[in-house]
């Protein structure tokens, strides 16, 4: 069976524990995210997702539809 694990991330405004909590619901419930975490001590409040056969446009749906900015991540 192929997998369909990536591994994304973004530039976000997601910058307190508060703002985590208020996202979390929207990215722990959904279907293809295995693990997600924001490094809110980095600049661009880095979100990584790994993902299981979602997009990286999904997630950024996700993301806005929680109230945050978010763009991939440039490397």
């Amino acid at each position: 069976m192929e997998s369909n694990n990536q591994n994304f991330q973004f530039k976000t405004n997601i910058n307190c524990s508060g703002c985590v909590t208020k996202v979390t619901p929207f990215l722990t419930d959904k279907t293809g995210i295995n693990h997600w975490e924001v490094d809110v001590a980095s600049r661009d409040k880095v979100l990584t997702v790994k993902t299981d056969g979602i997009s990286e446009q999904e997630v950024i749906e996700i993301v806005e539809k929680s109230g945050f900015k978010i763009e991939p991540l440039k490397s």
